[in-house]
């Protein structure tokens, strides 16, 4: 697949605690009917043969909605499930690395908290930058937290797009106007939201009038 910045604007990252009601995979199709452009799938505590059936069974969801799907930090399940890309840490392996194993047209994301590290991600063949926390985020507790001026030097040091992350909600989106990014990476504010999909839609209109 391709790779475009317009597949930034809505960055869905799920988080199986939010699926008591419904399964995951339900949630995540509720998403992409409510417009998101792209699914990253995050499982820190499944075993791999477990997370490489679910992300196969999710790519083929996303596949139908034209939606890339991105499997967070491991790229053993991303390439047998044949997921469209992986983000990864700073802590993981570098994007260098998963591009001479995964070839061109596989999509990188990297994390990226200073200036220094994006130029670096972007030196080493990243596709997109994630750039956060820009808020306090109820998924990280612990994630470094970055100011706006830090977001908006991070966006204008690279030429590859960026995705800000970090609990970011429908109300703080406009918070970060015109700080330069592509899009915004949501959790808790779509899939903790009790109608997934109209949360999708207005999240994504959001952003559209942020970033636009």
């Amino acid at each position: 697949m391709k790779f475009e910045k317009e597949q930034l604007l809505l960055y869905a990252v799920t988080n199986r605690v939010h699926a008591v009601k419904e399964t995951l995979y339900s949630q995540v199709r509720d998403a992409l009917e409510g417009g998101v452009t792209c699914v990253q799938l995050r499982e820190k505590y499944m075993k791999e043969e477990d997370f490489t059936a679910e992300a196969v069974k999710l790519k083929a969801l996303c596949k139908n909605y034209s939606v890339p799907l991105i499997i967070n930090d491991n790229l053993n399940v991303a390439l047998r499930s044949g997921a469209d890309g992986i983000h990864v840490g700073q802590e993981d392996m570098s994007a260098e690395e998963i591009r001479k194993l995964a070839g061109r047209e596989f999509i990188i994301g990297v994390t990226a908290k200073t200036v220094k590290q994006a130029k670096m991600a972007e030196a080493a063949g990243a596709d997109y930058i994630g750039v956060g926390a820009v808020f306090p985020s109820p998924t990280k507790q612990g994630a470094i937290r970055i100011t706006r001026q830090e977001l908006k030097d991070i966006c204008e040091a690279v030429s590859i797009p960026s995705v800000a992350i970090g609990g970011v909600n429908i109300e703080n989106m406009k918070q970060l106007k015109g700080m330069g990014m592509d899009g915004f990476a949501v959790v808790s504010a779509l899939f903790a939201a009790e109608d997934i999909q109209s949360a999708a839609r207005s999240l994504i209109s959001e952003a559209r009038a942020v970033v636009y």
